[in-house]
């Protein structure tokens, strides 16, 4: 037996220690690989936002804007709020999805307002408006993008990103990316996206997870030629100090409502999905993206009631009790370490589901990117199965990605 395989078997025995008298949900006994280096010696991550002295001078005497929301911290001061202190002249904010401070559910409109704090305008970049117009940015000079992603396809604030370099590469306008690290930016998986399934939840031919900062990510974007008419962006992204793609990084903010700590942000990638089907992922609950429920599931050892709250004003199954899963402790001790998608819960879950008709909704394939992974979930197609169909596609992927990482990789 390796030294590597032991450390495995061990790692889950403590995992199967620590979750005794808790329900333990199917899938847990996968094989987990450890990658994560986080010792005391490790000089500390200095996200691009606070090198200030690198970026400063490209915006003084310039008219800016600012793509920002909740995230957008130097330390704990509002990177807006930091530049306006500088002297900077910031004439206009632009929001994502969830709004400016981050607050507003997912899918829900976001009006164009001012900040009450500094009186600047706002601009949506959500709903009807999700590209700047050319008159929303005809007045500036410069424009930067600092938010932080979670290496998601679905997150949509890296589809934001694709129309804000759309519109400034359409109106010659420079664009500076505050790069941050990717929390789940140690791993490729998933089906690439297939070009019939393109939608706001998923713009480019990559995996559900690409494993790249926006700033890798906005390199590939420019130069694979995805902007509309093969446009380029003149951007230039500030980046992260002492990253890499080993590394670990807790997000010092929840980057959206129903994000709020580490195991829903490594739960994520996978149980997203369940969006596209009846099953709940916790929106409504203290658990959001760490849990899975539904009325007619099987299992009695846990359960939980969606109810109407901030960031989940109407959360599906409100108000029924579901009956299902607490994940919440296999998120951060489980697929922290991963490195991977875990199926076994939507397979799993499909299986045993009463009413198979309907199950998978359009957003599924929209989520997944392909009509396949539906496909092969209802013929009994195993993980493996799975895993093994979108193999030669990740390869061809990770051969691309290598052109734009600007930070040493996991492999």
């Amino acid at each position: 037996m390796s030294l590597k395989q032991l450390t495995n078997i061990i790692f889950i025995g403590l995992m199967c220690l620590r979750c005794a008298g808790q329900e333990t949900p199917p899938g847990q006994n996968k094989t987990v690989k450890v990658f994560f280096t986080d010792t005391p010696e490790e000089l500390p991550i200095i996200v691009g936002a606070e090198r200030i002295d690198s970026y400063i001078k490209e915006l003084q005497g310039k008219k800016v804007g600012v793509v920002a929301n909740h995230t957008s911290v130097i330390k704990r001061t509002h990177l807006v709020d930091s530049l306006l202190g500088l002297k900077i002249n910031i004439i206009r904010v632009f929001s994502p999805e969830h709004g400016f401070r981050g607050n507003a559910d997912a899918g829900e409109k976001v009006i164009s307002t001012t900040d009450n704090k500094t009186g600047l305008p706002i601009v949506s970049l959500y709903g009807k408006n999700k590209k700047p117009t050319p008159a929303q940015i005809k007045d500036l000079d410069v424009i930067i993008f600092d938010i932080q992603d979670v290496g998601a396809r679905f997150y949509t604030y890296i589809s934001t990103m694709h129309y804000v370099m759309e519109t400034c590469a359409e109106n010659n306008k420079k664009l500076i990316i505050l790069d941050r690290p990717n929390p789940n930016g140690h791993y490729v998986d998933g089906p690439i996206l297939e070009d019939k399934f393109k939608s706001f939840v998923g713009m480019h031919p990559v995996p559900i997870v690409h494993g790249m900062t926006v700033g890798e990510y906005a390199n590939m974007i420019n130069d694979e030629g995805w902007l509309a008419n093969k446009v380029k962006c003149n951007i230039s992204v500030v980046t992260v100090k002492n990253y890499n793609h080993n590394s670990y990084y807790k997000l010092p903010i929840k980057p959206s409502p129903n994000l709020p700590n580490m195991s829903s942000v490594y739960l994520y990638p996978s149980l997203c999905l369940f969006e596209g089907t009846p099953i709940s992922v916790g929106r409504g609950t203290d658990k959001p993206f760490q849990v899975l429920g539904h009325p007619k599931m099987t299992s009695d050892r846990f359960s939980f009631i969606p109810k109407s709250m901030v960031g989940a004003k109407s959360p599906k199954l409100e108000g029924k009790k579901c009956n299902g899963y607490d994940l919440s402790f296999f998120g951060d001790e489980y697929m922290k370490e991963k490195g991977g998608l875990n199926l076994y819960w939507l397979i799993d879950i499909y299986n045993n589901f009463p009413e198979k008709k309907g199950f998978f909704t359009e957003m599924f394939q929209l989520l997944s990117g392909t009509d396949l992974l539906q496909q092969q979930i209802e013929a009994g197609k195993t993980e493996e199965d799975i895993y093994d169909s979108w193999k030669d596609e990740i390869i061809k992927f990770k051969q691309t990605r290598k052109k734009y990482l600007l930070y040493k990789d996991f492999e």
